[in-house]
């Protein structure tokens, strides 16, 4: 049976690698069509040039970006709204193009804190990837975004409370984070034999290596270190509608 195509949908360049660069990898290697949309960030700009450096690393195609600035960073899309304070039928008839063009079995994003930053443009993307894949399915709504598909299912990619001491003790997190019960997590995917393409997608992120973001702090990490870290991913199926199981599980 074919492995389902795949779409993500994260806030700013580096959360693919971060949050999904392990499933990514994963169905790009068993053949799937992978695909990656990004909210924040010009497509002229360095970060820009840094997420197409890594979804060619994790075989995800091109970069797709909706083009909107990040909520901090004005310069991401100089003369174009923050993401946050755009209108919120834009931005989902945006993404909707999108998804009626790629046409995926199954949509992965954020999960509804933003994982575990809680960051703006997280948390937006959330809502805005929850409305797209419920309203690119139906023929009513934005017509002129191309015919309706409806994706089979949606996953949220999250952090369960349990993973949070081994997250701090690797990389010293002090702040609070935003991680959900064990018992929320439906898809726990054990992404070992792609941790080093995930690591080296992280790492294109030069821009994000070189000011200390989260990508800087996993260049620090001793190998193995970096393997514990991120050699596994957790998921929350979000309802869309019913469809057969066998045909839209993240590859485990």
């Amino acid at each position: 049976m074919p492995v389902p195509s795949l779409l993500a949908v994260f806030a700013h360049p580096d959360d693919e690698s971060l949050f999904a660069g392990g499933v990514l990898a994963r169905h790009a290697a068993a053949g799937a069509r992978v695909g990656v949309v990004t909210s924040t960030w010009a497509a002229d700009t360095p970060r820009a040039t840094e997420l197409a450096d890594a979804l060619r690393i994790l075989g995800a195609g091109a970069p797709r970006m909706l083009g909107y600035a990040d909520a901090r960073v004005p310069r991401s899309a100089p003369g174009r709204a923050r993401f946050c304070d755009a209108p919120l039928d834009e931005a989902v008839e945006r993404l909707v193009a999108h998804i009626r063009e790629f046409r995926p079995a199954i949509m992965i994003t954020h999960d509804a804190y933003g994982g575990l930053t809680g960051h703006p443009d997280h948390v937006h993307t959330h809502r805005v990837a929850v409305l797209a894949a419920q309203a690119a399915g139906l023929d009513r709504l934005y017509p002129d975004a191309g015919a309706p598909w409806q994706p089979r299912a949606l996953y949220l990619a999250t952090h369960p409370d349990s993973a949070v001491p081994a997250l701090r003790d690797a990389v010293g997190v002090h702040k609070a984070v935003y991680s959900v019960p064990d018992e929320q997590v439906t898809a726990t995917v054990d992404v070992g034999p792609w941790t080093e393409q995930k690591v080296a997608a992280v790492l294109a992120h030069r821009t994000e290596v070189e000011r200390g973001a989260v990508p800087g702090l996993v260049a620090g990490l001793p190998r193995e270190a970096r393997k514990r870290l991120l050699s596994t991913e957790w998921y929350i199926r979000h309802p869309l509608v019913s469809a057969p199981a066998a045909q839209t599980e993240l590859t485990a």
